[in-house]
């Protein structure tokens, strides 16, 4: 009856006499009957105490913890007395369950009697020493309800409750984090303060003396050591991050992000967006907090960008929470992909999500300068929606950009006036009448018209509106009394009568200060100043830009407001206050810190599932995939692998080293011949560890070797660059003999395997290497013959980039003459090279951009082995080396090309220049027009795609042309030299257009330049990369302006 919620208070009587029973299963259905009605009926429940009494002295500690549970949970003050002396016996039971139970009702009774708290506080410091897991969750909630001040009872136990963290049971670990989390905040000194010194000390050492800068280093490690108390914290939550439970992994993150110094809080990210995958409850609150977090570390969850778009089955809730996300983690290198999203979420079912995208785009357009003219089109555009909240959105958005530069957009000013008269919306009504007043100088002859026709619907229009008709008049009246006189009177006239008292107060105010008369005070002398005063630009900020002064995961974060209960964080200590309060007795610390010391060594495996549960699915993805891959995708993963290499080296160690190391089961054959390419393998590495010079020897032998057979040359490097069963090597090998069937050739190709894996060669081990995923971390020189065989050379040419017949890449029309320098002879040390675009479409791989270095020894003596090295790119972005130049005899200089894949952003790709002596540290940038390839196309094309790119994807000016650059011949030979275009004819000659796809990712360029009259000219660009649209175009306005 009481599950089903009726009433059963009148059988109190008759159920009271059954707690005597003997029966365990009717005594425990008793006690939860009393529990319910016990309150309301007092003086009944006061029969059964007797009885409680007795129970609590059973041998069963299940009765004896259900009798104190029920006997704490009748709120009758009168047995606060026989409550406390029950508490006291419970807390020394021998049972940890009935102790925990004890911790339950310290709560209970100090809600009903606060009185109690020093005796309930004594009874809390004996529980606290306890080391049962079970207790110590209860314990602790107890603590944070009675004296969560008393710091001092944590002192000793501080040690302890961070080791018995892990055993803990969840719901207990959640209040102990958050607890340690005060706790730490109050006793430890400010990790983020040795952020602030290594950035200080990373942007001022360059100019230092040798001697200044052991000064700095000796200054930046007396300045901060963490405690081993606040590293053993740390420590002991890590494991939680990978809970079940959501609250767990929530208030970790927490801990991480107010305590842990901020190049370690990024580990939290992954974990909080596993989260996202639970029930929308659990969503909305970590969005949130993610939400807070992204505002202050955009880095920490930019690399699950793709994680926070928004779902069609999300809530409006979570949409809107993941859209603040979006914007807060926007920035130059992905906003154009996030105003792709936009686009399509402007076009929700979802009116209140739509409004919020609209937003979202003002502040990104705020944000990111790049990006303002091409959000504002896009806004404009949205203005002939036909959803009244979509425009009503972009016009006060609208409004609120156009306060930054108002110069500049007079012609959006005079389209916005035209559509009021189809916008229904008051705020958008009064948004643009609050903008034309404001700018009523740059519209002198739009605004009168617009006050006219808001004059006649006056008397119908919303109080918010009237305000503005009100404004706008007073301003006209100002700069433009002539024209508007009686109009102003007569809109003054109906506000006088008008319902509204804030009208009628409005209309008085303005009459007295703009038409002088001799009751009007001397304000009136500064009525033009007070109206037409300079406004400030609103600031688009983030909501939950004021949220972070409240901790993270609180009832209070989430309401914005401080919550009844809620505890503050203090500030960090100027001082650590003394550590050795938290020392506890010579045998209990001896057990405690044999403890910590052999943490690590448990969690390693539970660290390496956290981290690389995802990554290792991604790579057996890649294997499986890479056996259907032609050569030029081997290439590919070569390079990508070598610089994943090196990443991962220094997240996993050498134990994913060995782990990574056994060969595919389609290569093995059988079992000897697997123990035999493993012992070969294990040689080698330790071969590649112990001494590189000899090694070295050995590749260059083995390629003098091969070299003198060209066929088994093409064989072996193949096979080896696709050993997981790729079709490279039957490929390349139905070439060069056309006659021999398939099942010859692979059995051909296993036996050629596993010889070439006897030889303990450096490339044979880089090669496996990348076949088994296993970084390496010695610096491989791969010889000249197993990077492009001449076979692989002649079919790489003939690849086209595009199998479309209407879009094709065409070769280069123009190739730029300008070199840029990559090592000056002095920093090179008499070594120098000079580097330009070659413009060659396909010469190593479809995303690659050529580059050509020359290299030149200005010494007067020989240069041996100058290679690449040591390559620090940004995520994304690969590098095929050069081969290395053996020899470069004194005055001598050769030309070698490179590839670079520069993921379509004029990002820095650094590297080392190494020769056999000596590493130098440089860097190409590209000009973003190489990083186009020109394309041919029909103009019918070219007008149908540029429709499809239009709003956001177009970015235009109006350019002043020279006389002598307005000639066809001299404005296609001056774009083509800027960037690596494609003419498309056309068929107006005042009109020129021109083609290209980006590398990488091949998005579509369209450049159109249109000339006018007076000597100027419209410069269009259509493009999915609108950053890349916006640098194009800012690069070409030069060229063609100047003579």
């Amino acid at each position: 009856m009481i599950a089903k919620g009726k009433n059963a208070s009148e059988l109190f009587p008759a159920v009271v006499k059954n707690v005597a029973s003997k029966n365990i299963e009717i005594k425990k259905l008793v006690y939860v009957y009393l529990m319910r009605y016990a309150e309301e009926q007092q003086d009944l429940a006061l029969l059964s105490i007797s009885t409680f009494q007795r129970a609590l002295k059973d041998p069963n500690q299940l009765i004896r913890a259900s009798a104190l549970r029920v006997l704490s949970s009748i709120r009758v003050p009168i047995i606060v007395p026989i409550m406390m002396l029950a508490i006291k016996e419970a807390s020394s039971d021998l049972s940890p369950y009935v102790r925990k139970n004890a911790a339950h009702a310290i709560q209970k009774l100090y809600s009903l009697d606060p009185e109690q708290k020093e005796m309930l506080i004594e009874v809390i410091e004996k529980l606290l020493k306890d080391r049962s897991t079970l207790v110590a969750g209860s314990v602790v909630m107890a603590f944070e309800e009675v004296c969560p001040d008393r710091i001092d009872l944590i002192h000793k136990n501080y040690r302890k409750l961070c080791n018995l963290l892990v055993d803990v049971e969840e719901w207990g670990q959640v209040v102990i984090i958050h607890m340690l989390t005060r706790y730490a905040r109050t006793q430890f000194i400010s990790p983020w303060k040795a952020d602030e010194v290594v950035d200080e000390y990373n942007e001022n050492n360059f100019y230092e003396s040798d001697e200044e800068q052991k000064e700095k280093d000796q200054k930046l490690k007396s300045t901060y050591t963490m405690d081993p108390d606040h590293r053993l914290l740390l420590r002991n939550t890590k494991p939680l991050l990978q809970s079940r439970n959501a609250a767990v992994v929530m208030a970790v993150a927490q801990l991480y992000w107010h305590l842990a110094p901020k190049s370690e809080a990024g580990i939290v990210s992954k974990s909080l967006v596993r989260l996202l995958r639970s029930n929308r409850e659990v969503q909305y609150i970590v969005l949130q907090n993610i939400a807070t977090m992204s505002i202050q570390r955009k880095g920490m969850f930019e690399p699950f960008l793709k994680s926070f778009y928004v779902r069609s089955t999300d809530p409006t809730m979570i949409k809107i929470l993941k859209l603040e996300i979006l914007t807060n983690l926007a920035n130059e290198a992905n906003i154009s992909t996030l105003l792709r999203e936009f686009q399509t979420y402007v076009k929700s079912q979802d009116k209140q999500f739509a409004a919020a995208t609209i937003q979202a785009i003002g502040r990104c357009a705020t944000n990111i300068t790049e990006v303002t003219d091409t959000c504002l089109n896009g806004l404009v555009c949205l203005l002939s929606n036909r959803d009244e909240i979509v425009v009503a959105e972009s016009v006060v958005v609208i409004k609120k950009l156009l306060q930054t530069q108002p110069a500049h957009h007079g012609e959006i000013i005079k389209h916005m006036a035209k559509l009021l008269d189809n916008i229904t919306v008051p705020v958008a009504r009064a948004s643009i009448l609050w903008l034309i007043g404001e700018y009523c100088e740059r519209v002198p002859k739009i605004a009168p018209d617009v006050l006219r026709k808001t004059a006649k619907s006056f008397t119908n229009e919303d109080d918010l509106v009237k305000l503005q008709i009100l404004n706008l008049s007073a301003k006209l009246y100002l700069t433009n009394s002539k024209q508007t006189k009686l109009l102003t009177q007569y809109v003054l006239n109906l506000g006088k009568y008008d319902q509204s008292y804030d009208i009628r107060d409005r209309t008085r105010f303005i009459r007295q200060l703009i038409v002088p008369n001799e009751k009007s005070g001397a304000l009136s002398k500064y009525a033009k100043k007070i109206f037409l005063a300079q406004k400030p630009a609103p600031l688009l900020e983030s909501p939950f830009k004021d949220r972070d002064h409240f901790q993270l995961g609180t009832l209070s974060h989430t309401l914005n407001s401080q919550a009844i209960g809620y505890l503050e964080l203090s500030d960090w200590p100027e001082v650590a206050p003394d550590a050795s309060v938290r020392n506890v007795d010579v045998v209990e610390s001896a057990k405690e810190w044999t403890g910590i010391l052999g943490k690590p060594k448990k969690e390693k495996p539970t660290e390496k599932f956290y981290s690389e549960s995802e990554e290792e699915e991604d790579e057996s993805t890649s294997t499986s995939s890479s056996g259907k891959c032609l050569d030029l995708h081997c290439l590919e993963n070569w390079s990508e692998s070598d610089s994943e290499s090196e990443k991962e080296d220094k997240e996993e160690g050498s134990t994913d080293e060995t782990s990574g190391s056994s060969s595919p089961s389609e290569e093995s054959t059988d079992s000897d011949s697997d123990s035999k390419e493993n012992t070969a393998k294990k040689t080698s590495r330790a071969a590649n560890e112990s001494d590189s010079e000899d090694i070295k020897k050995k590749a260059e032998g083995i390629s003098k070797k091969r070299s003198t057979s060209s066929s088994s040359d093409t064989e072996s490097s193949s096979s080896e660059e696709s050993s997981s069963g790729s079709k490279s090597e039957s490929d390349s090998k139905s070439d060069s003999e056309p006659g021999k069937p398939r099942s010859a050739t692979s059995t051909k190709k296993e036996e050629k395997t596993v010889q070439d894996r006897k030889t303990p060669n450096k490339q044979d081990v880089f090669l496996l290497d990348l076949d088994d995923f296993c970084p390496v971390t010695t610096p491989v020189t791969v010889p000249t013959a197993a990077v492009l065989s001449p076979s692989l050379t002649a079919d790489l040419e003939g690849l086209n980039l595009s199998s479309s017949s209407v879009i094709d890449v065409t070769s280069q029309v123009s190739v730029p003459t300008k070199t840029y320098e990559l090592l000056h002879r002095m920093s090179g040390k008499g070594l120098a090279a000079h580097y330009h675009f070659s413009r060659q479409p396909g010469l190593f791989c479809d995303h690659m951009v050529p580059v050509q270095v020359t290299v030149t020894n200005t010494t007067d003596q020989k240069i041996d082995n100058i290679h690449i090295e040591g390559k620090k790119l940004p995520p994304g972005m690969r590098i095929h080396e050069f081969n290395p130049i053996e020899c470069l005899e004194p005055g001598g200089s050769t030309t070698v090309t490179m590839g670079i894949d520069f993921c379509d952003s004029t990002q820095t790709a650094s590297f080392q220049l190494c020769t056999k002596d000596d590493h130098f540290n440089v860097s190409i940038q590209p000009p973003v027009g190489e990083l186009l390839l020109p394309v041919t196309m029909s103009e019918k094309d070219f007008k149908k795609e540029q429709g499809m790119l239009t709003g956001m994807n177009e970015t235009s000016a109006t350019i002043a042309v020279a006389p002598q650059n307005s000639t066809r011949l001299v404005i296609i030979e001056r774009v083509m030299k800027a960037a690596n275009l494609g003419v498309v004819s056309s068929g107006q000659d005042n009109i020129h257009r021109f083609a290209a796809k980006t590398v990488h990712s091949g998005s579509l360029m369209l450049v159109t330049v249109e000339l006018k009259e007076s000597s100027t000219a419209q410069l269009v660009i259509n493009t999915e990369k609108t950053v890349i649209g916006s640098v194009l175009l800012r690069e070409l306005k030069p060229v063609l302006s100047q003579g």
